[in-house]
């Protein structure tokens, strides 16, 4: 007796044999399954770490920064006040005219 797939009756696989094959197709699944599962996890893992690392250096780099900045403005402020303390009418003049300045400034 043919099949449509040309094979007789007794050529097609018993029914233990159909088993055996979705139970190792199972068995293929949960090892991809268990394999994606790592990947996703070993990735996700590098990624923390390495945004981890990036945010630690760009603290790094952003204290550096700051300790930069607060340093250039108290030698500013220490220059100021040296100047005012050697000419105090002149620093008085100076501070009158940028004042009435602004308020020019900000009437318009």
């Amino acid at each position: 007796m043919a099949t449509a797939a040309g094979r007789t009756a007794t050529d097609a696989p018993s029914n233990s044999d159909l088993e055996a094959d979705i139970r190792q197709l199972k068995a293929d699944i949960e090892e991809l399954t268990r394999r994606l599962a790592k990947t996703r996890d070993d990735g996700y893992g590098a990624a923390r770490r390495a945004a981890a690392e990036g945010v630690a250096q760009l603290r790094t780099q952003g204290e550096a920064a700051f300790e930069s900045v607060r340093g250039s403005a108290q030698d500013i402020e220490a220059l100021l006040v040296a100047s005012v303390r050697e000419k105090p009418v002149t620093s008085l003049a100076i501070a009158a005219g940028v004042g009435f300045l602004f308020a020019l400034l900000s009437r318009r």
